[in-house]
């Protein structure tokens, strides 16, 4: 079995995946900010749990520490991400939108995955069958641009984490590197306004979680398979 990583798994899609790869038997290491909530959340699930700030250089390096000195990284599921909204709850759109809006999402969705996944190289190279798995969206399709949802930081900063994947897939051809789109699943994130559950937006992320050395890499994919870019 292998170890595994998520960030931002205490709650939502991360936990729920982390409780669906413990369950398949691997050593799973829940990430989360919150000392308190994260180690409730990984002991309620047989994980182990370490602290994890994304947006933190610090936070990443003792948490690369700490898994060095357990053995090493085998996959690293980039799944902590944010959308900011207005005061009011509303979806920033263009008209609204400012610069500041877009740092604060860009810093934890594509700045804080860079982070992570540079951080964490030296240990997955040194795995046999090394994983990255990046939670995209739907949304940041651009043959998809314009189907409904307004808002624009969210889903640029998606597009960014799928040109990410395909570049660090490129970037490391024995690593398998793909962008997963788990679907509008009821979270926090969206204020619980999803169309599914967690159970089912996490099947994407588990599955390309425990792919084999064999299979895809550099892709972008949802439950029923490659999505257009």
């Amino acid at each position: 079995m292998t170890t595994i990583l998520i960030t931002g798994a205490n709650k939502g899609l991360g936990h729920e995946t982390a409780r669906r790869l413990v369950a398949a038997g691997h050593t799973v290491y829940l990430g989360a900010r919150s000392i308190e909530r994260g180690a409730a959340a990984a002991a309620g699930l047989g994980a182990r749990f370490v602290q994890l700030d994304v947006t933190d250089d610090a936070s990443v390096a003792a948490a690369v520490a700490v898994l060095e000195a357990d053995g090493g990284l085998d996959v690293l599921v980039n799944n902590a991400g944010i959308e900011v909204r207005s005061p009011k709850g509303g979806i920033i759109g263009a008209a609204e939108l400012t610069a500041d809006v877009m740092r604060e999402v860009f810093e934890t969705n594509v700045f804080g995955l860079v982070r992570v996944t540079h951080a964490f190289l030296p240990l997955l190279e040194r795995s046999a069958a090394p994983v990255v798995v990046n939670v995209s969206s739907g949304l940041a399709s651009l043959a998809r641009a314009g189907e409904g949802y307004p808002g624009v930081a969210y889903p640029a900063s998606k597009t960014a984490v799928n040109m990410l994947t395909v570049q660090f897939a490129k970037a490391f051809p024995l690593m398998r590197v793909n962008a997963v789109e788990p679907g509008y699943t009821a979270t926090d994130l969206n204020r619980h306004e999803g169309r599914q559950s967690v159970e089912q937006g996490a099947e994407i992320i588990v599955r390309m979680a425990q792919l084999g050395p064999d299979g895809p890499t550099g892709g972008y994919f949802d439950a029923a398979g490659a999505l257009p870019w």
